[in-house]
């Protein structure tokens, strides 16, 4: 039995990898969420809340259950209160409010295992992402307003933090491989269809497909995903600020989620649902946009008899997030700047006692 402790300020696809190499070391994952409280204080305000995070990471795949509340600083109390045989974190390190590693004491203990972060996404990225209304992040990274803003958001004046400055994801067909569920419907399966962006999966997202996997005893939910530019034509301004290989990770990490369909088309027609044998095609409250010919995207499923909307009593959208991004902006931008700041400081006392140490083994060298 193994555990992570994680903030878990936004949740995001990088963090479900993170669960997913942790749920490998070990046969029973434990996650501690903290608070809003303790995030508060040592990083800054958290994009959800506790609760909106609690429900997040237990749609999880790989998470056998969650600890709300879980301390900041994870001590061996805790891993012993839990039954826990070791701890896992990223391998980014995490400071305390004072500047201290939250992990010395189980790592002093032998009791801490490190997965890899996934290379090209953090909270940080995302925020900045929100914050800079252009399409840079899924057409040119080398737009100079996207470069300028990254520079300002997630990097110093002179150095910058490899775990804080911004990156871009790289999807490979293995990490696809490493989310897919492998699964292949069943007879006495109900194959339930929905499409969408899915951008920034958030609790909206995971609320909805809970109330779609609910609606049959056996289900078997395939999500289409529309490419990047079929959701900037219907959303408008900078959506997506995911892209379709960011999405695709995000919806597979559910565990609510048999399938994914990448880059589906907006009219579920009668070829898609001929194809996967479709029983149900599932739509939210959110407005439906005519297709680009003016015709109701759902027309062949309504015709069928096999649409239904579903009302998950959620109706948080992902403008929404944005909205609360940018309502916050100046604290998310200071928050990000301390970080930086704190993450600098820690490589420098590691150079430094590197360079101490190489200077210890020449002087050694010497005197023999």
């Amino acid at each position: 039995m193994m555990s992570c402790f994680y903030s878990y300020d936004m949740v995001h696809y990088g963090h479900s990898n993170q669960l997913r190499q942790a749920k490998s070391m070990g046969d029973y994952l434990i996650v501690g969420v903290h608070t809003d409280a303790e995030i508060s204080k040592h990083k800054g305000p958290p994009v959800f809340t506790q609760e909106e995070r609690y429900k997040m990471v237990r749609a999880i795949k790989w998470v056998d259950e969650i600890v709300e509340g879980a301390p900041y600083v994870t001590t061996l109390e805790t891993l012993d209160k839990y039954n826990c045989d070791f701890c896992v974190h990223g391998d980014d390190i995490t400071l305390t409010v004072d500047g201290k590693d939250t992990y010395a004491e189980v790592k002093q203990a032998g009791r801490y295992r490190e997965c890899k972060r996934t290379q090209g996404v953090s909270t940080t990225d995302l925020v900045g992402r929100m914050l800079l209304m252009t399409k840079a992040h899924h057409s040119n990274m080398d737009n100079t307003d996207y470069q300028q803003h990254t520079d300002n958001f997630g990097k110093g004046a002179t150095a910058h933090s490899p775990w804080t400055g911004v990156s871009q994801f790289l999807q490979t067909s293995q990490k696809i491989i490493q989310f897919a569920s492998a699964k292949e419907p069943q007879p006495g399966d109900t194959i339930i269809y929905v499409a969408g962006a899915f951008d920034l999966f958030h609790i909206g997202h995971v609320d909805f497909l809970e109330m779609v996997y609910k609606q049959a005893e056996r289900a078997y939910v395939i999500v289409g995903l529309h490419f990047d530019q079929e959701v900037n034509r219907y959303k408008g301004k900078n959506y997506p600020i995911m892209n379709i290989h960011e999405r695709t990770l995000s919806v597979l990490a559910c565990r609510y989620v048999s399938e994914v369909v990448i880059g589906a088309p907006y009219a579920v027609g009668k070829d898609l649902l001929d194809h996967f044998k479709v029983d149900l095609v599932c739509h939210g409250k959110t407005e439906v946009l005519p297709d680009k010919d003016g015709v109701d995207p759902y027309a062949e499923p309504k015709r069928r008899g096999i649409f239904r909307t579903i009302d998950s009593g959620n109706n948080l959208t992902t403008d929404d997030i944005v909205q609360r991004i940018i309502a916050n902006r100046l604290q998310f931008e200071a928050r990000n700047q301390k970080k930086e700041a704190k993450e600098m400081a820690v490589i420098e006392a590691m150079k430094r006692r590197e360079h101490q140490q190489q200077e210890g083994q020449q002087d050694e060298a010497a005197a023999h």
